[in-house]
């Protein structure tokens, strides 16, 4: 099981990265550097419900399972790192609604596209407290400081990509690296728990 969790953190990120490439390649005149990686998936776009699919709703719940997983294993750290595994699966099931709430572009401020943006706002907003109470209720157990400090850096990193830095580069960017961040952290909460067992 614990092997499936690893697997899983990578498969996530990996579904999440392949189809924000190949998607946008069938896109005529989408940049990476300019428009959020929603509009790939937004109503009008085409492929837009596979790519939901792929990008957001399959990742998220990866994601998710991995944090479930690792919510059963983090005992020994407290209540700080069982809230703090809680809070990280809200974030995985907040980005897997990005792919339910389909961005408007040509109604921003429709339902839907408010929705999207919620989502992504929940995303961080229960990750970044999340991670970091993780990083608190594990540092003392010696199987579990390299997420812990992974998990601190992750938290101060998706901040600062997800709303600080885009005030000196441009936000497509920087919400792409908070991305990365985020799987490269999922990814390892799942090779954590297959050392914790080991």
């Amino acid at each position: 099981m614990s092997r499936s969790a690893s697997r899983a953190g990578l498969l996530a990120g990996a579904a999440f990265a392949a189809s924000a490439f190949f998607f946008s390649l069938g896109l005529e005149g989408y940049s990476h550097r300019v428009h959020p990686l929603g509009l790939l998936g937004a109503q009008g776009i085409p492929h837009a419900v596979a790519f939901d699919i792929v990008g957001f709703l399959i990742p998220g719940l990866l994601a998710a399972w991995v944090c479930r997983r690792l919510r059963e294993r983090v005992d020994a750290g407290g209540w700080m790192a069982r809230i703090g595994a809680w809070m990280a699966l809200l974030s995985c099931l907040a980005f897997a609604a990005q792919g339910l709430f389909r961005l408007d572009p040509e109604h921003l401020e429709s339902t839907a596209s408010r929705l999207h943006g919620v989502a992504w706002m929940l995303w961080w907003l229960a990750f970044v407290p999340g991670a970091a109470l993780l990083a608190i209720g594990l540092r003392s157990l010696p199987k579990w400081r390299g997420l812990s400090a992974a998990s601190a850096l992750a938290a101060l990193g998706v901040l600062a990509f997800a709303m600080v830095v885009t005030e000196w580069m441009p936000a497509a960017i920087a919400h792409r690296i908070a991305f990365v961040l985020w799987f490269a952290w999922l990814v390892w909460a799942g090779y954590a728990q297959s050392r914790e067992s080991a």
